[in-house]
């Protein structure tokens, strides 16, 4: 009698140490790393600070590129009294190699600046930036020159700063100029974009981010482009749910809208479909946000163009 239960001793302590491994194993579990289309992000072994200030030096270091705007997704988020966890976007750009993307495609522009997206989630850092593959599936850019120095650039650059190797997520072409929005305006394009600047003042939701314009820093590198400028705006109050949603909407955000004129000299106002990022990041609900920003982006450029709504 003795001996059994004994044996059962053993048995439930045994099963028990089972059940603390089963328990150790789920606790060390490590989030899923983002899934959107187009997409190439490093897994940090820095913590969030660190790996962003060294890719910020690194950037600073480099007489090529230059910061643009650098913006806090968390703070922003902070400031209509909700929570997000440490997500910060840093925007920069060479127009040396920038420019003969959109010397081939204008509409390139809407994903200029290049752009990196840091987020914590739990105890994992993730560094995230559209893969160059992306960029010449959406904006038909294969045959650019410059696409592979971009890419080994963005790659080295990234990678040195947070100390960890690259990955792909699965799917990373789109169709030709998917998800765009491009109104034609009535007006010549400085009446275009004045207009649609001084909209984007008058609505006391939004708040512009950046303006760049890519003509004029294309004639800094001593290339030519057509008038091509990129105004960035944002409402934390509508882009905030969808990054508690999905992270990586942040790369997306806050929202552009590229006003240029083509060769024949029409002036068009082009912008991110929400629908399309929604399904880029696997977004899931977040339908009111999705409408009330498709429903403004409409209304400011067809008020800039002078189109009917």
């Amino acid at each position: 009698m003795i001996k059994l239960k004994f044996l059962f001793a053993i048995l439930f302590v045994l099963a028990s140490c089972s059940d603390d491994d089963d328990n150790g194993e789920n606790q060390g579990e490590t989030i899923d790393p983002p899934t959107a289309t187009g997409i190439v992000y490093f897994q940090s072994v820095l913590n969030m600070e660190d790996a962003y200030s060294s890719l910020k030096t690194a950037l600073e270091n480099n007489e090529n590129i230059s910061i643009v705007q650098e913006l806090n997704h968390s703070n922003n988020a902070t400031s209509v009294n909700m929570d997000l966890a440490p997500t910060r976007i840093i925007f920069f750009g060479n127009p040396a190699l920038g420019t003969p993307l959109m010397q081939t495609n204008q509409l390139a522009g809407l994903d200029l600046p290049q752009r990196v997206l840091f987020y914590e989630e739990e105890n994992d850092v993730f560094a995230l930036y559209n893969s160059t593959e992306y960029l010449a599936s959406r904006f038909g850019l294969a045959n650019v020159e410059t696409l592979p120095q971009i890419s080994q650039a963005l790659n080295s650059l990234v990678g040195s700063a947070v100390n960890s190797e690259a990955n792909q997520t699965n799917s990373q072409t789109v169709e030709l100029h998917e998800g765009i929005i491009s109104v034609e305006s009535n007006l010549d394009f400085e009446t275009t974009y004045s207009n649609l600047k001084s909209n984007i003042e008058a609505n006391e939701n939004l708040s512009i981010v950046a303006e760049l314009d890519h003509q004029q820093n294309a004639a800094s590198a001593g290339l030519e482009l057509r008038p091509t400028t990129v105004i960035m705006f944002g409402n934390p109050n509508l882009g905030t749910p969808l990054m508690q949603s999905t992270r990586s909407i942040g790369l997306d955000l806050p929202q552009k809208m590229l006003v240029w004129e083509d060769e024949e000299g029409k002036v068009f106002i082009s912008y991110n479909d929400p629908q399309f990022l929604k399904e880029r990041h696997q977004l899931e609900g977040q339908e009111e946000e999705i409408e009330q920003i498709s429903n403004a982006l409409q209304m400011l450029a067809n008020s800039a163009g002078e189109q009917e709504e």
